[in-house]
């Protein structure tokens, strides 16, 4: 398959997956004329549409519906292929390809990256690293073949075993009033300077904190947006902020005066899966995931490992 074709479906499967131009564009590092270009090439190659759309709006239609689909796979193939041929140049049987989240647990990687299989004894495992809602895109063009994601979007191409599941945490100053209980409810927060990471990190997780605060009537009295964890150090200590971060974030936190405690709703309890596409029938994929399910229920005495739900 020439290179220009698999272009023109990667364009389509992003603009299929984000409905907007711009926000495709983006995603492809491309500008949005220059996609607007490739979809024009592309339709006028198979002679009939594949979006409705008009200035404010994009649709995917029926044919383009179908197109993406099998372009999905196509465009997956054609990448493993590169990586097989890379993995075997490089004298390596296979290379697994694994996103991490700079907000997720680093334990949960470092268990993954020691799972030994006995069918796979040249195993070689490429981590990149990117926030979940980047990182389930990733799983789905067949950038990396696995993901550890925090609270994924829904989507029906992914199949998502559960590995964990935390409360948000809250880094204080140690001097803060709000120290001295040994947990937090969201109440607790109420006109409280909050620290918390920007919503292009992770819309739907963001958007539900401030709907579940404002369902409560809680309020901030400031609110500070970060990217990365690190960032929320310097605010707690400026602002007499209090952060609201992943357990490992918070981590990051604690030291030299600033303290935490996990905030205690089960509305934000946050929940960690390893993440595939549900077409990806890898005998590697497969056992890895399986593996990785062995070692988590033996390190935390889960007596049984969540079955891969689709979603």
């Amino acid at each position: 398959m020439m290179r220009n074709e698999i272009r023109l479906m990667e364009a389509a499967i992003a603009l299929a997956e984000e409905l907007n131009f711009s926000r495709a564009a983006h995603r492809l590092h491309i500008s949005q004329p220059a996609l607007t270009k490739q979809i024009a090439e592309l339709e006028s190659r198979l002679g009939f549409s594949l979006f409705e759309r008009d200035h404010q709006s994009v649709a995917v239609n029926e044919a383009g519906r179908a197109y993406v689909q099998e372009a999905r796979m196509s465009v997956f193939h054609s990448e493993r292929a590169v990586q097989a041929a890379r993995a075997a140049l490089n004298n390596a049987e296979v290379v697994l390809r694994v996103g991490r989240s700079p907000y997720g647990d680093p334990f949960l990687t470092s268990t993954l990256l020691s799972v030994r299989l006995p069918l796979f004894p040249q195993l070689k495992v490429e981590l990149t690293s990117g926030f979940s809602c980047d990182l389930v895109h990733d799983v789905l063009s067949g950038r990396v073949d696995l993901a550890l994601v925090t609270e994924p979007p829904e989507s029906p191409m992914l199949t998502m075993t559960k590995v964990d599941e935390a409360p948000l945490y809250i880094a204080l100053l140690e001097e803060n009033e709000l120290a001295k209980l040994p947990q937090l409810s969201m109440s607790d927060l109420n006109h409280e300077n909050w620290i918390i990471f920007g919503r292009s990190v992770h819309p739907p997780l963001y958007d539900r904190i401030l709907r579940f605060a404002s369902d409560l009537a809680i309020r901030p009295r400031d609110m500070n947006h970060i990217m990365v964890p690190e960032e929320a150090y310097q605010l707690i200590a400026e602002k007499n902020g209090v952060a609201l971060l992943s357990k490992t974030g918070a981590l990051k936190n604690a030291r030299d005066g600033v303290t935490i405690r996990p905030l205690v709703e089960q509305r934000l309890i946050l929940k960690t899966f390893l993440a595939s596409r549900v077409d990806n029938q890898s005998k590697l994929t497969s056992e890895i995931v399986r593996a990785f399910g062995r070692k988590m229920r033996t390190l935390d005495g889960d007596p049984q490992l969540n079955l891969p739900i689709s979603a």
